[in-house]
């Protein structure tokens, strides 16, 4: 099926399912079809389970600008609004339950909506002329997609609140710092850096990467007998698997470890 004029393109290549914003013209702003375009490029890699990891990115001069404002304008804001964020908080549901590690390459504009999906991905890298900007109380709103609980856990409270009330622009040297993005690349290196690393993860074992997943998700809201426990519980369960003895045999005769992702 031709997608090219799709506000939303996914391909799977070599096990890695390539989730791309393509509204370019309006710098991937997000509106109602980009919106639903996104949960059935998200609602798809879950049907299809080929994909062993999740890369995202955008079309054109930016990652995402953010909500299309003067789509929220355009009648009753308050419905343009629900046609958007309905849509895109379910994507962000289902993404949030892949058992597949995901990865942002973003460029130029991150902000708004944008910012949130960025965070809301298990790694974010960024070309040098990427823009962090949580726009939302420019236009007098509150932020949405997830960025209210993913950003506290990134940066930590303080630093959240002033990202978010302030809604000043953050530089991709100051997103590393902050502990934003990952890694830092050269903008002209950024699609095959991102590529690199998501077919490095695809290969990897994928099975384990979501036990780390759930872990790591689900840390704040344990007290350590508990988190122990469950460490407890899931590696017992990895040494079940194929890939935990591909993997300890692969150390023990210092070579290469080929997983299958079971």
């Amino acid at each position: 099926m031709d997608q090219a004029g799709s506000p939303v393109l996914l391909a799977i290549e070599h096990a890695v399912a390539i989730v791309t914003l393509n509204r370019p013209r309006v710098l991937n702003a997000i509106d109602a079809e980009l919106a639903r375009g996104f949960a059935e490029a998200i609602a798809r890699i879950t049907r299809d389970g080929t994909a062993r990891a999740v890369l995202l990115r955008g079309e054109g001069r930016a990652f995402c600008a953010g909500g299309d404002v003067a789509r929220f304008l355009e009648g009753d804001p308050t419905a343009a609004i629900e046609a958007i964020i309905d849509p895109l908080h379910a994507a962000l549901r289902d993404l949030d339950a892949l058992k597949l590690p995901t990865l942002a390459a973003v460029h130029g504009p991150v902000a708004g909506a944008g910012f949130s999906l960025a965070m809301a991905c298990d790694l974010c890298i960024a070309g040098q002329n990427s823009v962090f900007t949580m726009a939302y109380s420019r236009i007098g709103a509150s932020p949405d997609g997830s960025s209210t609980y993913r950003l506290p856990r990134l940066v930590g409270e303080r630093k959240a609140m002033e990202l978010a009330l302030l809604a000043e622009p953050v530089d991709a040297a100051g997103a590393l710092a902050l502990g934003l993005v990952n890694r830092v690349v050269p903008d002209a290196d950024l699609a095959a850096e991102a590529l690199s690393l998501a077919r490095r993860l695809a290969d990897g074992p994928t099975a384990a990467y979501a036990r780390i997943k759930h872990l790591i998700g689900h840390s704040f809201a344990n007290d350590l007998s508990t988190q122990l426990d469950l460490e407890r519980e899931a590696f017992l369960a990895g040494t079940r698997t194929a890939d935990f003895r591909e993997g300890a045999d692969a150390f023990l005769a210092k070579r290469p470890a080929r997983f299958e992702g079971r």
